[in-house]
């Protein structure tokens, strides 16, 4: 039997936010140019980027203790904050240009308005936000923040973690009017609507089952189609692998070098859901606050302000869980298969380095749900069992790597893997992921097509205006973008809008 084989200009795989995403900008810089995107499940969205798997907050460094650190002379180092919540400007231009633009109708689909805090207790936890805040408020990134300790003040900002609160400590928080909820799922199924206007071959249940290098120069690429099990072959010229945790796999099969060394270790999440319409009604926030001693800085735990399907709900956690799966839909032997001669010593390394964090998630997957509720308490000191549900989220597979910092070191955030050729690209790692995709999809436009970047560079700087300029040195620019982006993502109203410019 003959396989049928075709030849294409661009191969996403997988069709999660990252390739709606490079793919919605390849086709604005180059229309002309063929792409094909391959999905093993039947729908767009329904791995990381799913809206019920992931926490949906806008990664804007708000909120995010972890993304401050206390240095050894009790100064707060905000630099990671600064650069993440640059990014997420980044993705907010982007969108508004898509709105602007009239490609995407209705901004509410995807993204709303709620505030972003931090929350703390205990005297030691207390001065550091309070350092913190005083940090970041001086930068015109994050202008408009407030802090406060007074309970009388965070009865008002958050009333359902306030009531019945034993105020035996000292607490306190920090707000930011200017934070969003963003549903990353409906966005992703929005920009692939967008691209099949745009003619692009999207094909759902067909898994790559290999990828090779043609003695050309091209990419070969195995698909088959998991219903009917029939293999078809399809060479491109520029290969992006976006499969989230599946994304490792297919860079080994690539074989190129760049991909050598490098392993993953999956990490499962799981959250408490409200959708009582009485206990929802009483928080509107995203609350963040400090990880417990040895969890990974994925698992600060948080509550939630999440508006799902035209209904707000509220989520909290992470839990952290495990299992060998790279994919919430993959399989048991996603790990030990993950595992070849060239990770092999880095993956061991990795092992006997991060006992404590095995520990951790052996206990948290051992918890009943009345110890996560005991969890959830320490936020919502009334929450009732009977008004929360479990709920399974995304699989995050952390990239383990050798380092400066030695043998085995377990990366947390994403980077983006490609050839020196340019010709293929791989992303792994996990948060703050999808809030900075247009920013790691033009580094990959930026490293994969050099060539073409000058010409491109007018149509970008029209789509983000902020593009190759520092925001954090152009306090004018950001206030203009903010305002801007907001209005068209229907963020702020004028009243907010005031407020904000007196502010700054």
């Amino acid at each position: 039997m003959s396989i049928r084989q075709t030849k294409t200009d661009v191969i996403l795989i997988g069709a999660g936010i990252m390739s709606a995403t490079l793919g919605s900008l390849l086709k604005e810089l180059v229309p002309d140019w063929e792409i094909k995107v391959f999905e093993r499940r039947a729908t767009a969205g329904e791995e990381s980027s799913n809206e019920w798997n992931n926490a949906g907050t806008g990664h804007a460094s708000l909120c995010e203790l972890n993304y401050t650190v206390e240095k050894s002379d009790g100064s707060i180092d905000i630099s990671k904050a600064i650069k993440v919540n640059e990014e997420y400007q980044v993705s907010k231009q982007f969108w508004s240009y898509l709105v602007k633009s009239k490609l995407i109708r209705n901004p509410q689909d995807f993204i709303m308005p709620v505030p972003h805090m931090s929350f703390v207790q205990g005297e030691q936890d207390v001065t550091f936000l309070r350092k913190r805040f005083e940090a970041m408020s001086k930068n015109p990134l994050f202008q408009g923040m407030e802090f406060s300790d007074n309970p009388e003040t965070l009865k008002e900002w958050i009333p359902l973690m306030m009531k019945d609160r034993t105020f035996d400590k000292p607490i306190a928080a920090t707000r930011i009017e200017s934070g969003t909820d963003v549903n990353f799922g409906s966005l992703t199924r929005l920009l692939f609507n967008h691209l099949k206007t745009k003619n692009v071959d999207i094909q759902f249940n067909r898994n790559v089952d290999d990828i090779k290098r043609t003695s050309d120069g091209l990419w070969d690429l195995k698909i088959r189609n998991v219903d009917s099990g029939t293999v078809e072959r399809h060479t491109a010229k520029f290969v992006f692998i976006g499969g989230g945790g599946g994304s490792l796999h297919l860079l080994q099969k690539s074989g190129i070098s760049e991909g050598k060394g490098i392993g993953g270790f999956p990490v499962s999440g799981l959250f408490m859901v409200c959708q009582n319409p009485e206990v929802v009604a009483q928080h509107h926030a995203k609350v963040y606050g400090k990880a417990s001693v040895g969890a990974p800085p994925m698992s600060v735990p948080h509550l939630d302000t999440r508006f799902i399907d035209n209904k707000q709900s509220l989520l909290f956690g992470p839990f952290a869980g495990f299992t060998p799966k790279f994919l919430k839909f993959g399989s048991m032997f996603d790990l030990i298969t993950s595992v070849k001669p060239h990770n092999l010593i880095t993956m061991l390394a990795a092992g006997v380095k991060n006992m404590s964090l095995t520990t951790y998630l052996i206990k948290q997957v051992m918890l009943s749900k009345e110890q996560r509720m005991e969890e959830l308490r320490q936020f919502v000191p009334n929450a009732k069992s009977e008004d929360w549900d479990l709920l399974v989220a995304g699989q995050r597979v952390q990239i383990i790597k050798d380092t400066a910092a030695g043998k085995g070191t377990l990366q947390f955030g994403t980077e983006v893997i490609s050839a020196a050729d340019g010709s293929i690209a791989a992303l792994l790692g996990a948060s703050p992921g999808a809030s900075t995709a247009v920013s790691v999809m033009l580094e990959v436009i930026n490293r994969c097509f050099p060539q073409h970047i000058k010409a491109w560079e007018p149509k970008i700087k029209e789509m983000i205006p902020s593009y190759g300029i520092s925001l954090m040195k152009n306090p004018d620019l950001v206030q203009d973008l903010h305002t801007s982006t907001s209005e068209t993502l229907g963020l702020i109203d004028s009243d907010i809008t005031n407020r904000n410019n007196q502010i700054i």
